[in-house]
């Protein structure tokens, strides 16, 4: 989903270890995911709701294996051309935003997220990249 090539390398390298797909209380998956991911493995929205997501509040999440990861993860995103809005936008998330020290937090626990880099700087890039996608 980040759209500026440049800057997001500047910030952000994924490292295809699958850290961001574990352990994190669950991906929320909107309509349009349901949608896409249905079409991609060939299910139906209320069985796919029903076999590979919970419930958090009102909201559906993929579901989580014993070990943490998201059902859909073995040893790479199983739906990865299709992999929810959320997995999309990862690390370039509003959180960031409301507190860039997130962006520290978050980079413990992914070894692509550029920590070196002034926060001010991540979040003014982060502000650019959200704009566009939402733009």
């Amino acid at each position: 989903m980040p759209s500026d090539g440049c800057e997001t390398a500047q910030l952000f390298f994924c490292r295809r270890c699958g850290d961001c797909c574990k352990g994190y209380g669950g991906t929320y998956v909107t309509g349009q995911d349901i949608e896409a991911i249905c079409r991609y493995i060939g299910a139906e929205p209320r069985d796919f709701i029903a076999r590979y997501c919970n419930l958090s509040g009102e909201r559906s999440v993929l579901a989580q294996r014993a070990d943490g990861y998201c059902i859909f993860w073995d040893q790479l995103c199983t739906i990865h051309p299709v992999r929810p809005r959320m997995c999309r936008a990862w690390p370039f998330i509003e959180s960031i935003l409301v507190d860039p020290e997130n962006w520290r937090i978050m980079g413990n626990s992914c070894p692509g997220i550029r920590t070196d880099i002034p926060l001010q700087q991540v979040e003014e890039s982060v502000r650019r990249i959200l704009s566009k996608q939402h733009g």
